[in-house]
């Protein structure tokens, strides 16, 4: 196996019943879009109890029923945010860090000092996030932060940078697999292909996502000419 083989992301999915929230960014197969998809499941019933509601420029998580909502703190958030020339995509509020820290002037690497991963002993779970870069020549980072032991000690904080290849996206997801406690993700984020088409891209997804735990799923085509966004969102609950 070659460290510079791209996988197919729905056999990746497919081969995990729980990968938890994952985010994948790249660029298109035909070199004209920048590409993110954002995706969460649960296990709780606090946790599917979610959908994804889509605002100018931004998406929004709300609770489904709201008589069953228990605890809104890590599952209410908006995970995409446009920015200026730059889009947002995290699994937390940190996603509103980021914001500010961008409109003053910081890094996306700065606005990440100030946050940790999730306080959900004995998980831990990580904060993911990414950030596609469209002011000039195009871009993206991913970011995970995530407990430096099983006893939430300390926080380690990793950045990956790249530059786009055609039909080329990295996918970094909360966990590597179940368990009790739940395994946080380990190494890079892992190379997918991306194609052209948007409702290939997101229907291979969501149909690949395991069926008990999904919840939403979020895909977004950003044209690099014109700046103008193509979106597919999926929800498990539907109205």
């Amino acid at each position: 196996m070659s460290i510079y083989d791209i996988n197919d992301i729905c056999g990746l999915l497919r081969g995990n019943s729980y990968p938890g929230r994952g985010i994948v960014i790249g660029k298109s197969e035909d070199g004209a879009n920048a590409v993110f998809a954002y995706f969460i499941m649960g296990r709780s019933e606090n946790s599917r109890n979610r959908v994804f509601v889509e605002k100018e420029d931004e998406l929004v998580i709300y609770p489904f029923d709201e008589s069953k909502v228990e605890d809104p703190a890590l599952i209410i958030y908006s995970p995409v945010r446009k920015v200026h020339h730059k889009w947002i995509v995290t699994n937390g509020d940190q996603t509103d860090t980021i914001a500010d820290g961008l409109r003053a002037g910081d890094t996306f690497e700065k606005a990440l000092e100030s946050r940790c991963f999730e306080p959900d002993a004995p998980n831990f779970t990580p904060r993911i996030s990414g950030l596609i870069d469209l002011d000039g020549k195009f871009g993206y980072k991913l970011s995970i932060l995530k407990s430096a032991d099983e006893k939430g000690s300390a926080c380690n904080r990793y950045t990956f940078s790249y530059e786009p290849l055609n039909g080329v996206g990295h996918f970094i997801h909360t966990y590597n697999s179940d368990g009790n406690p739940i395994p946080t993700f380990t190494g890079e984020p892992e190379r997918v292909k991306i194609g052209s088409d948007i409702t290939e891209f997101a229907n291979g997804i969501w149909e690949s996502l395991n069926p008990d735990n999904k919840i939403a799923l979020y895909v977004g085509f950003v044209d690099l000419k014109t700046d103008r966004l193509k979106s597919v969102l999926f929800n498990k609950h539907v109205r």
